[in-house]
C-alpha cells in the first residue's frame, strides 16, 4: 500500500469516527433517558432539591431524564473521607442539569469528574503582588477547571439546594463556570446560539457588572452577591445563582439581566414559582411528557 493510500485510509477512519461517534453517543443517551427513574432518587429530589418542587410535572420528567444521563457519564469522587452516596450524586446532578433543562443538552463535554469535600477546603493558590508571585492558601467552597473536574463542598451544596442559602448556590455557580469555559476561556460570555446575541449580551452584562462594582464600592447591598464584582466570569456565575435561586427578586431589580439569562437558559424560574403557586391554590396539575429528544450532540 502506497503512502497516499495509507493517508487516505487514516483520513477515512478519522472522518468516520467524527461522524459515527456522536451518533452512537446520542443513541446511548436516548436509551438512558428512557430508563425508569429510581423511586429512591425521586425521594431525594423531593426532599433535597427545593426548586424541583416548583417545576411542572413536564419539567420534572425532563430533569429526571437528564439526571439519568449525567449520572451515567460523570464520575464522583469523595475527598477528605466523605463517602459518595446517592443523595450526594442525585442532588449535585439535579442542580447541574437544571442549567440544561430547557436548552440543548450538552452534558458538560469537558467535565469527567466531580470531587466532593465534606466542608469548604484549603486550596493552594498563587497571588500576584506587584511583579512578585506569592504562593498562599485559601478556603474554597468550589472550583471549576477548564478541563476535567468540578470541586464542591457538600455541606454548602446540601444547604443551598434545600433553599437555605440566602439566594446562593455553589453548584449552580461552578457549573455556570463550566458553561462559560466551553470555548476555552473564562470571560463571562458562554457560547450563545446566534451571533446577533453577543452584542446585547455584552451591553447588558457589561453595564450590570459595572453597576455591581459601584454598589459594592459605595457600601450598598444588592441581591447579586458581591463576589460577582470580582471579574466578568464571576459575575456570570453569580448572576446564574441569583437567576435560579431568587428569580423574582432579580426580575424586579435587574429586569434586563434576567431577560438575557431567560433567553440563554430558555427558562423562566420566576414563572415556575408563580405558576406552581397558582396550581397549588387551584389544586391542579400539568400534563406528563415522554422521552425528550436531544437537539444537539456533543
Amino acid at each position: 500500500m502506497g503512502v497516499l493510500a495509507v493517508f487516505a485510509v487514516v483520513a477515512f477512519v478519522i472522518v468516520a469516527i467524527t461522524i459515527v461517534s456522536p451518533i452512537l453517543r446520542n443513541a446511548r443517551r436516548q436509551e438512558i433517558m428512557r430508563q425508569p427513574f429510581p423511586p429512591e432518587y425521586e425521594k431525594i429530589l423531593a426532599s433535597k432539591v427545593s426548586i424541583y418542587r416548583h417545576l411542572t410535572p413536564v419539567l420534572q420528567d425532563t430533569l429526571k431524564q437528564l439526571i439519568n444521563v449525567f449520572l451515567a457519564e460523570k464520575h464522583f469522587e469523595g475527598c477528605d473521607g466523605i463517602e459518595i452516596t446517592d443523595e450526594i450524586r442525585v442532588t449535585i446532578a439535579a442542580e447541574a442539569c437544571l442549567l440544561m433543562l430547557n436548552g440543548e443538552p450538552h452534558f458538560y463535554p469537558s467535565l469527567s469528574s466531580i470531587l466532593v469535600y465534606p466542608h469548604p477546603y484549603v486550596a493552594d493558590t498563587v497571588e500576584a503582588i506587584g511583579q512578585t508571585h506569592v504562593e498562599t492558601t485559601e478556603m474554597r467552597a468550589g472550583e471549576s477547571w477548564v478541563r476535567g473536574s468540578v470541586i464542591l463542598a457538600w455541606d454548602l451544596v446540601e444547604k443551598e439546594a434545600g433553599g437555605q442559602g440566602d439566594g446562593r448556590g455553589v453548584t449552580l455557580h461552578e457549573f455556570a463556570h463550566q458553561l462559560d469555559q466551553e470555548d476555552g476561556r473564562a470571560d463571562g460570555v458562554p457560547v450563545l446560539r446566534r451571533l446577533s446575541r453577543y452584542e446585547s449580551w455584552a451591553m447588558v452584562f457589561g453595564d450590570e457588572y459595572q453597576k455591581l462594582k459601584e454598589v459594592i464600592a459605595n457600601g450598598r447591598d444588592d441581591i447579586l452577591d458581591e463576589y460577582g464584582a470580582t471579574n466578568p466570569a464571576e459575575f456570570f456565575a453569580v448572576a446564574t445563582e441569583t437567576f435560579f435561586r431568587n428569580p423574582v427578586g432579580m426580575q424586579r431589580r435587574h429586569q434586563e439581566l434576567y431577560d438575557q439569562l431567560k433567553e440563554y437558559y430558555r427558562a423562566d424560574p420566576a414563572e415556575w414559582i408563580s405558576k406552581d403557586s397558582a396550581l397549588r391554590r387551584l389544586g391542579g396539575s400539568d400534563e406528563r411528557v415522554v422521552v425528550r429528544p436531544l437537539n444537539r450532540v456533543v
